[in-house]
């Protein structure tokens, strides 16, 4: 099966497709970063609530497994390199390293993106209940790295962790989830309906 993004038009040409695809990844990943600004800042954790977790599960699920996980290794590359993408405006290789609490929440960012796009690229995104499923998923994932590369980096147990990591950010992660779950569906039945035109 093919994701979203493989639906769109594109030129007759290898080089026309790969330019295609290159506008996507850029594009996923400034959507990322401008998602990443989107922040509200609990002063009892160093990690903030961002809105990139929907920019994430969007674009790797619309995306499938290798574009998906293409446009977050770019974006992890701009951060890497300085540019202001991380949350907070923040950028820099030690956005990505144990230096910073939430930089495995980034790492994680990668390894959901592959996934959803996986998923994706089976047909999970085509109906509401799957497409949660996905997006389900993808937060797991996300936080099976995120959260003991938090306690490694500032040295608490598993439970502050998860006080500090996971708790705060339960409701609005599922609330992003619900957008991300609902958009996918939606997106496939405006593709449907264009092609019976």
């Amino acid at each position: 099966m093919t994701a979203l993004a493989q639906t769109l038009p594109r030129p007759g040409t290898r080089a026309g497709s790969l330019a295609v695809d290159a506008a996507l990844v850029l594009g996923g990943s400034l959507l990322i970063a401008a998602l990443a600004q989107v922040v509200v800042v609990l002063p009892f954790t160093p990690v903030p609530i961002t809105g990139q977790t929907l920019g994430v599960l969007v674009v790797g699920t619309a995306y499938g497994w290798r574009l998906g996980a293409l446009t977050l290794l770019l974006y992890l590359a701009q951060i890497a390199v300085g540019l202001p993408f991380a949350a907070e405006g923040e950028g820099g290789l030690e956005r990505l390293t144990l230096a910073t609490a939430s930089g495995g929440y980034l790492w994680g960012f990668l390894a959901a993106a592959a996934l959803c796009g996986w998923l994706a690229n089976r047909g999970w995104d085509r109906s509401i209940r799957s497409s949660l499923g996905v997006m389900l998923l993808g937060n797991i994932v996300i936080y099976l790295v995120g959260l003991p590369w938090l306690a490694a980096s500032i040295d608490v147990p598993a439970a502050e962790a998860l006080e500090l990591g996971l708790y705060p950010f339960v409701l609005g992660d599922l609330l992003k989830l619900m957008l991300a779950a609902g958009l996918l569906p939606a997106a496939w039945g405006l593709t449907r309906r264009s092609d019976r035109a």
